[in-house]
């Protein structure tokens, strides 16, 4: 049972044997509550009649601009931030599980949580105004988890990962194509949802066991992974992290103390 609001937060409907996933709070830049997470989570465990998702989000400013930093007030130790990993870890996990094909539409901002959810995705498309990364080396001070790493090493390489990483830069539509994080870049989010329904409608037609096959191929190469909670707590437990977290809410620049 998803309380109404909830509901609202993330929205899902099936058009066409297409089931739409829409990130559903603009105001917030579609940042995700853990509520949505959750529903994203469930969502990709049975996706009901549909042959293939689209995952996007309300408007054109942002896919999503990661998680909601307000969920992170209530933080008082590492073990918060290992759970916290291992919450998005096991979401991430059921997007990647998934039994259906799942394209990213990605207009707008496409940032931490947001972009760690498109990676997770099988396909990525993206309007012109798209910016992806994760630019935490300069505001929170968190770290990736191993899986997030592997996903992300395993999509563009590590040498990119680590300049994204450490330049805290976001990547725009073109640098992401050209690193082979997007498949294809449209003019703008009108042309990026007719592609998406287009591209959507084309893998449903396809063999489903084909695709299903291929999908956890992937996903089994890049899943023998070494443990990180050491470094997850090095950064969670941090008061780094605790001063990037209040630097962020009031709208300062963090001082970092590398403690």
């Amino acid at each position: 049972m998803h309380n109404p609001h909830m509901t609202e937060e993330l929205l899902y409907d099936i058009r066409d044997g297409i089931g739409h996933i829409v990130l559903n709070r603009p105001h917030a830049r579609n940042a995700l509550t853990f509520a949505m997470y959750e529903r994203l989570a469930e969502i990709a465990a049975s996706p009901g009649a549909a042959r293939a998702l689209i995952l996007t989000g309300a408007g054109d400013k942002a896919f999503a601009a990661g998680t909601d930093i307000a969920q992170f007030k209530a933080f008082s130790s590492a073990e918060d931030g290992i759970a916290y990993e291992a919450k998005i870890d096991r979401v991430l996990g059921a997007l990647e599980r998934c039994a259906v094909p799942t394209i990213a539409a990605i207009a707008g901002a496409c940032t931490g949580g947001g972009a760690g959810i498109a990676a997770a995705c099988d396909l990525r498309i993206a309007a012109a105004n798209a910016r992806f990364g994760f630019p935490i080396a300069r505001t929170l001070g968190n770290c990736l988890s191993m899986s997030n790493i592997a996903r992300l090493s395993a999509l563009i390489g590590p040498a990119r990962v680590t300049d994204m990483i450490f330049s805290a830069r976001l990547l725009n539509a073109q640098e992401a194509q050209s690193a082979g994080l997007i498949g294809e870049t449209l003019p703008d989010a009108e042309a990026l949802a007719t592609r998406a329904t287009e591209l959507a409608e084309l893998i449903a037609s396809h063999a489903p066991l084909t695709l299903r096959a291929t999908k956890e191929a992937l996903r089994r190469l890049r899943d023998a992974l070494p443990p990180d909670e050491d470094l997850i707590r090095l950064c969670y437990g941090s008061a780094d992290f605790r001063e990037g977290m209040e630097a962020f809410l009031t709208k300062r620049p963090p001082v970092w103390r590398g403690v």
